[in-house]
């Protein structure tokens, strides 16, 4: 990842989860796990890392993906509370939302953003130290 001198995201951007699970649900898509993220994720739901991948995980080229219900929705999204089953201990592509790469490319791409997601371009703003920290995937 490249990320330039000045971006056009310098200034921040605003940002507050609102719990609505647009993130998690809808067209089917992929969310990426490591191998220690298998591990953190089968300790949460009391399985083994072996028995999280039977019934999780499914294998993409030479990565690993949460699998999905037939309707797009995250294997752990829970449609009658709204909410994630396994939030505290949720893959980072999950917790750097919607702070990725391809979301900051351009701000065209950050509007898409904000059109999709209610809690994008509002709420209190987060610092550009503050995004680097979740495009470099370190928010642990």
């Amino acid at each position: 990842m490249s990320i330039p001198d000045s971006p056009w995201y310098r200034d921040g951007l605003r940002f507050e989860c609102l719990g609505c699970g647009r993130c998690c649900t809808g067209e089917p898509g992929y969310v990426w796990v490591t191998p220690q993220e298998i591990l953190v994720l089968a300790q949460a739901i009391g399985l083994t890392a072996d028995e999280f991948q039977r019934q999780y995980v499914r294998t993409v080229g030479k990565r690993k993906s949460l699998i999905e219900k037939p309707n797009g929705d995250c294997v752990f999204f829970d449609a009658r509370t709204r909410r994630c089953q396994v939030y505290s201990s949720r893959p980072i592509q999950c917790r750097t939302w919607p702070f990725w790469e391809s979301n900051l490319r351009t701000p065209k791409a950050w509007e898409e953003v904000c059109r999709a997601c209610p809690g994008s371009g509002r709420g209190p703003l987060v610092g550009y130290d503050a995004i680097l920290q979740k495009l470099s995937g370190k928010t642990r």
